[in-house]
């Protein structure tokens, strides 16, 4: 369920990213707050069977607000769970280990590649 609670995981998921990253660029930066985008938001089910990712913004930085854009990247197993309706939130890779987390900060884009 793509819902405020799974904005505020994500939120999450990323402080713990910058916390273990080893990324001069990144180090210090938080997260304060993610969103859905609201043309994917529409119909979720059908734009990531189509298209294997989602879109969202995410406000971060050593201010926490500047925008980036947040990409989700299914797998199969996270293509699987979404199709079904359920939580993918197993599907996340640790973010202690930064694989999975390709975090461009020139471009402000951050990719997160799901299980």
């Amino acid at each position: 369920m793509l819902d405020q609670d799974f904005c505020t995981f994500l939120e999450y998921k990323l402080c713990k990213a910058f916390e273990h990253s080893e990324m001069d660029s990144i180090r210090g930066f938080w997260c304060d707050g993610v969103l859905l985008r609201k043309p994917e938001l529409a119909d979720a089910q059908k734009f990531v069977n189509d298209n294997r990712r989602m879109a969202f913004k995410a406000y971060v930085g050593k201010d926490g607000q500047t925008e980036y854009e947040l990409i989700l990247k299914f797998g199969k197993k996270a293509l699987s769970r979404f199709a079904r309706n359920l939580d993918i939130r197993e599907c996340f890779p640790d973010p202690s280990k930064e694989l999975g987390f390709d975090i461009d900060t020139k471009r402000k884009r951050i990719e997160i590649q799901l299980a």
